[in-house]
């Protein structure tokens, strides 16, 4: 589908921030685009494994059979790499486990191969709210991209297919084949089960809970009704955020990421990506992963997260991924990019519905087309699809048994989840970045009711969830308050979501309190209506101001100023010792495997990863607040 003639000029301030980024990478983006031209100047246009010796090409046909050895052991037939984080325990992986099947059926049938390449783990942070395995989820991301450079590091594949979903899967998988970004990938997906109980009336039963006012037994009988088949969990969590991410970056096909797993076209579009892989792959004009993740998909990124409400997470994942590509991301982009971009939808924990009800209201293309028409997305990128975003504005459908895009829905067919950028639920995207005496962190206020953005309470100090659910429970909580739960950085603990935390903090709140929540950090996806400022740079391990407060100091939290403050003296504050408790040994449930990596985690407003700080991105003085106003 060609670009469209008349597409309107980008956005000033998307502009002003897309330049602005591609200035502060100029050599980290030209070092990355080296390294990937001269991985690919080695082939010297042959196919990869034209460079193999003969041992090392008879070591990677020995398992291949029939047709698929033969071409293998050619020089013409394109090979694809297949790396899956399929496992039959969680939901949202389980419908992997017959992708590579298809997949190899359908490169066959193309005159390629696609093979297995590798397995990267997969954990589910709904299993491990709360417990001892939460530590271990954030690092997870950096293993999986380590995982998919050994699946892909035997250098006999010439493009690749990621299957993932979740959480950190997505990114580390990102990250992964970026560090190949000469081959062409596709990301896969698997796509969401069907709605179950209500997102509200789950959250509902959770308070409820958390109150005290019903048990165990109804509790598990509303969580079990809500997840209940496989698939991702309906709710627009990281998960849904990283499916609807990859759609508009151009790494899925276009409209691939909320298609059900049980739906026929499902796996038209799993085939389709086979065949465009491979079809880039035998080019004259092969193009890569790394050539796609420029600095424009980027903002198109991190513009489609703020204009549906996404995942806190990604103010981590998004910069981590782009790391990878060269591209320096700060959190002061995203809080520029907010100003400006609209709140387009409204998904649980931000609205009622669900990612099912958002696909069938028009999805991520009725989504592209009204923000590309709002200036508000550059058009001009590459994608997996080929060049140009306006072919993200047509949703896939089966006619007759073939996959068909179909053009563009003129309207949202429910204007309850899904709006045009011209008449959206809020003028901006919810994400704020919060400066000033504890340093830098984000906030998510997209499901934050006006009258309780602006917070100033003394603070109760917790050095990890149990602390809190205790006092909580003995009712030591019930008054205004700033809850702190500190030592939760990524150096101190791998920086556990503190999901759980939730139904309590909503009671507090129902209860007619004033409450926030200030944690190094996070609180995951699913953060909602209680105002939280996570992922408190720098962390109280290493210092930083969070780790002076002590109960009953007044901390003034304000999103709207984008501030966050404790009224203490001066004198007094300055002479304060950090106190922490953290950065001892830890054991138990694999995390001692783990110490290194804390070791070397960066700060999380530089994505938290271990793949070496760049030292070049500090928080900049240049900022577009006056611009934007």
């Amino acid at each position: 589908m060609p670009s469209r003639p008349h597409t309107p000029a980008v956005h000033r301030v998307v502009a002003d921030v897309t330049e602005r980024i591609r200035e502060r990478s100029r050599q980290t983006r030209r070092d990355y685009l080296s390294r990937i031209q001269h991985a690919a100047a080695e082939r010297g246009g042959r196919l990869t494994r034209a460079d193999l010796g003969c041992s090392n090409l008879a070591h990677a046909v020995a398992a291949c059979g029939g047709s698929d050895r033969a071409a293998m052991s050619g020089e013409s037939a394109v090979s694809l790499g297949i790396v899956t984080s399929y496992n039959d325990m969680l939901s949202a992986h389980a419908p992997f486990e017959h992708y590579p099947q298809q997949i190899k059926d359908t490169a066959r049938g193309l005159g390629a191969v696609a093979r297995v390449a590798g397995g990267v783990p997969a954990m589910c942070d709904g299993i491990t709210q709360g417990r001892d395995g939460m530590e271990l989820s954030l690092f997870s991301r950096d293993v999986i991209a380590m995982s998919t450079a050994i699946a892909l590091s035997h250098d006999v594949f010439d493009g690749a297919l990621m299957l993932g979903v979740c959480d950190k899967i997505v990114p580390g998988l990102v990250a992964g084949a970026l560090a190949f970004g000469h081959l062409p990938v596709a990301m896969v997906a698997a796509g969401p089960m069907s709605s179950g109980l209500p997102n509200a009336e789950k959250a509902s039963v959770r308070r409820a809970h958390a109150a005290g006012e019903v048990g165990r037994e109804e509790l598990l009988a509303a969580e079990t009704a809500s997840y209940h088949s496989p698939g991702t969990c309906t709710f627009y969590g990281t998960a849904n955020s990283n499916q609807l991410l990859m759609d508009v970056m151009g790494l899925h096909l276009p409209g691939a990421a909320f298609v059900s797993p049980d739906d026929p076209l499902r796996g038209a579009l799993t085939a389709e990506a086979t065949r465009r892989v491979a079809e880039i792959a035998a080019s004259d004009r092969s193009y890569g992963i790394g050539h796609v993740v420029d600095e424009k998909v980027v903002v198109n990124g991190v513009v489609a997260l703020l204009a549906t409400g996404g995942s806190t997470n990604h103010t981590m994942h998004l910069v981590a991924m782009a790391a990878a590509a060269g591209v320096q991301l700060t959190w002061e982009d995203f809080d520029d990019l907010s100003r400006v971009v609209p709140l387009c939808a409204r998904m649980y924990p931000n609205g009622s519905a669900d990612v099912n009800h958002f696909h069938a209201a028009g999805g991520t293309p009725f989504l592209v087309g009204t923000l590309l028409d709002a200036g508000l997305l550059h058009e001009d990128v590459l994608t997996l699809a080929g060049p140009g975003l306006d072919r993200y504005r047509r949703m896939p459908a089966l006619e007759d048994g073939a996959l068909t895009w179909r053009e563009p829905a003129a309207a949202s067919t429910d204007l309850d989840v899904l709006r045009p950028a011209s008449d959206p639920f809020a003028p901006d995207g919810g994400l704020r970045v919060l400066s000033g005496s504890l340093g830098h962190a984000v906030i998510k206020v997209s499901a934050v009711a006006p009258e309780h953005r602006l917070i100033e309470a003394p603070v109760r100090v917790f050095t990890d969830q149990v602390g809190f659910l205790t006092a909580f429970s003995r009712r030591e909580l019930d008054r205004d308050v700033v809850v702190v739960i500190r030592d939760q950085g990524p150096s101190a603990n791998g920086m556990p979501e503190l999901h759980a935390l939730t139904p309590s903090l909503g009671v507090l709140q129902k209860r007619g309190f004033q409450v926030a929540l200030v944690t190094d950090g996070r609180m995951s996806g699913a953060s909602g209506a209680i105002p939280a400022a996570i992922h408190v740079t720098p962390e109280a391990v290493h210092g930083g101001p969070i780790a002076r407060l002590r109960d009953g100091d007044v901390v003034r939290l304000d999103a709207d100023r984008g501030t966050l403050d404790v009224l203490v003296a001066e004198q007094e504050w300055e002479g304060r010792e950090p106190v922490t408790t953290a950065g001892g040994e830890t054991f138990g449930t694999g995390r001692e495997l783990f110490a290194g990596l804390r070791h070397l985690v960066g700060r999380a407003d530089q994505g938290a990863h271990v793949f070496g700080a760049v030292d070049t991105v500090t928080t900049p003085a240049h900022h577009l607040q006056e611009s934007t106003s």
